[in-house]
């Protein structure tokens, strides 16, 4: 069963989140906090990113394999096209596209206790196997149109070819912040995929969710 909230995670729920998703292809955005494990706790970590209205769905501590989810699946996230820094806030005065944010019918972020400087698949990875299984049952393909994020990858790497990497972007599977169109995101740096997603060429495809599931899923309060 496909389910909204991540079993197992805890629930620090965001007050506000981006609104309802705009629909096409799965996909999930894999973004660092810039905050080494262990130097704040997820619940710290939430509650700064929820003072600054800009929640991700999932924090994840990698080396401690704590988890929790502040935003139902089945709704938009904020963090995309904003800073990696925890106490960052938005310049409200400045458009900046927000709208990335509800881009694809499932538009998972994932913000890793971690910083773009020291790649988090350099050490343990604690809880990415039920990460990675719940990602795959909401149809989320375990591939990445990018390449290596912070590598040699497929994006082009300035606004001046925001064409391509918009291309790339439509396709859906996994991503780095760094890599989402008009992302002002350094991280998640250099991280190896292969840790995450399995052996590079390994193709998972997205599964359609039956409709008498879709249904039962829908439900679920945000």
């Amino acid at each position: 069963m496909a389910h909204a909230w991540l079993p197992g995670a805890r629930r620090i729920r965001a007050r506000t989140d981006g609104g309802p998703l705009g629909g096409g292809v799965p996909r999930a955005v894999w973004l660092t906090l810039d905050s080494v494990p262990g130097g704040v706790s997820v619940q710290s970590a939430a509650e700064r990113l929820i003072i600054a209205d800009r929640p991700c769905h999932l924090i994840w501590d990698p080396v401690t394999g704590d988890v929790a989810q502040l935003i139902s699946v089945l709704r938009a996230g904020r963090a995309l096209v904003a800073s990696d820094r925890l106490g960052w806030v938005p310049n409200r005065v400045r458009s900046w596209p927000e709208s990335v944010n509800k881009q694809g019918r499932i538009c998972v972020q994932i913000g890793v206790l971690s910083t773009a400087a020291k790649p988090f698949t350099s050490g343990p990875l604690l809880g990415v196997e039920a990460i990675m299984s719940w990602l795959d049952v909401w149809g989320v393909a375990r591939r990445w149109p990018c390449g290596q994020p912070g590598g040699p990858r497929a994006c082009p790497p300035s606004r001046a070819g925001l064409p391509g990497r918009r291309a790339l972007w439509a396709r859906g599977g996994h991503f780095g912040a760094s890599q989402v169109p008009g992302s002002e995101h350094a991280g998640p740096g250099s991280i190896d995929i292969d840790r995450l997603t399995g052996p590079r060429g390994r193709q998972v495809h997205a599964r359609e969710l039956p409709a008498s599931l879709a249904a039962t899923a829908l439900p679920i309060p945000a």
